[in-house]
């Protein structure tokens, strides 16, 4: 499982030049999932994300997490964090998990990081041909890979 993280000062999801999901200060956190994930997967990257420190603290330093500053999060599944590029030109999506496996990590993922923020977070729409906009903050992009 992959997860990429963009800590922005605003995010949005527009499904059909409609918002369905928008957030302010936090994370928008793109989900790929692999065809051998499983739950350890889904809860060692909710960890990781709840406790990454990149949001800077009085001093101007990236050392305070998410909880630290009333964040929000932008769960976006995004199967593309799979893809092989090895031959051709056109890639190959045969690592990234079919939906019938993938739709029970990606909820999995929301309820756990629900619990842990005490808030319901903001989603896209799994599947749906999506447009998001956001406003990246440094930019400070990470990219966390629960296989490594």
């Amino acid at each position: 499982m992959k997860i990429v993280i963009q800590r922005v000062l605003s995010a949005s999801v527009l499904i059909q030049q409609g918002t369905v999901s928008e957030i302010q200060r936090g994370f928008l956190v793109l989900l790929g999932i692999h065809n051998d994930d499983t739950k350890q997967d889904v809860e060692y990257l909710v960890k990781k994300l709840m406790n990454l420190r990149v949001f800077p603290d009085e001093s101007g330093k990236m050392n305070l997490s998410l909880t630290d500053i009333d964040g929000q999060i932008l769960l976006v599944s995004q199967f593309t964090l799979y893809a092989d590029t090895k031959r051709g030109n056109r890639p190959s999506f045969i690592e990234s998990a079919t939906p019938d496996k993938a739709v029970p990590l990606y909820q999995l993922f929301i309820e756990l990081l629900t619990r842990l923020m005490g808030q319901k977070i903001k989603t896209g729409v799994f599947g749906a041909d999506m447009q998001i906009s956001l406003v990246n903050d440094g930019p400070v992009t990470v990219i966390i890979d629960s296989k490594n």
